[in-house]
């Protein structure tokens, strides 16, 4: 059975700011209050979701196109919906800005393919059985420590250890997790605390 709701298709609408196209996405999460936990540390029973990359082996957050009509918070709901079939409350306030490479483009030089994308913060109330994208996208509940050795990106990584600090006060501390290289060029990360420049292999396969 499919979903009666319909995916967005196209870029007509896309939004752009200095070459950059801008994506919208979100860390989709609950608290999972059966995790069995004397000390009442609520960092354990956080979960994330996380859904499969479309020809690829790997796990990614929900994110897409923030297009014309609509406003940021609004396009990451969306492709929450779309893509992991998940509604819900969405924080007021940014997880962080990145900008990366999509897939596509990574290997190029310049601006060509570059995206600034924005992440929010989710907390799940509806969990749909159909979903628009299903068909592209498995999905997945994962404890924050699952998640954190799955992110294959640094600012993956650095999106969860935000909302971790967000919704428990307490950051995510795992030893570091070498990062997947696909290309050995520059490009830019940008954090909400400043820019630090990094490989271009994180992307968000925008």
């Amino acid at each position: 059975m499919s979903s009666t709701l319909q995916a967005r298709t196209g870029r007509h609408l896309q939004r752009y700011e200095n070459h950059f196209r801008l994506v919208a996405g979100c860390i989709p999460y609950r608290i999972n209050k059966h995790v069995d936990n004397p000390t009442g540390d609520l960092l354990s029973k956080l979960e994330v979701l996380m859904i499969s990359s479309p020809n690829q082996h790997d796990l990614v957050f929900p994110k897409g196109g923030w297009e014309n009509d609509e406003a940021m918070d609004e396009a990451a709901s969306r492709e929450a919906l779309e893509e992991a079939g998940v509604r819900g409350i969405i924080h007021d306030s940014l997880l962080g800005v990145w900008e990366f490479r999509s897939k596509s483009k990574q290997n190029l030089c310049g601006q060509e393919g570059a995206c600034r994308g924005y992440m929010f913060a989710l907390e799940v109330n509806e969990e749909l059985e159909f979903w628009p994208e299903q068909s592209t996208h498995d999905r997945k509940w994962l404890n924050v420590w699952e998640a954190w050795k799955l992110c294959r990106y640094d600012w993956m990584r650095e999106a969860l250890n935000s909302l971790s600090i967000l919704i428990t006060g307490k950051p995510v501390r795992l030893v570091a997790v070498p990062e997947i290289s696909e290309s050995t060029s520059l490009f830019c990360l940008v954090k909400p605390s400043g820019t630090e420049c990094v490989d271009s292999a994180i992307n968000a396969f925008c």
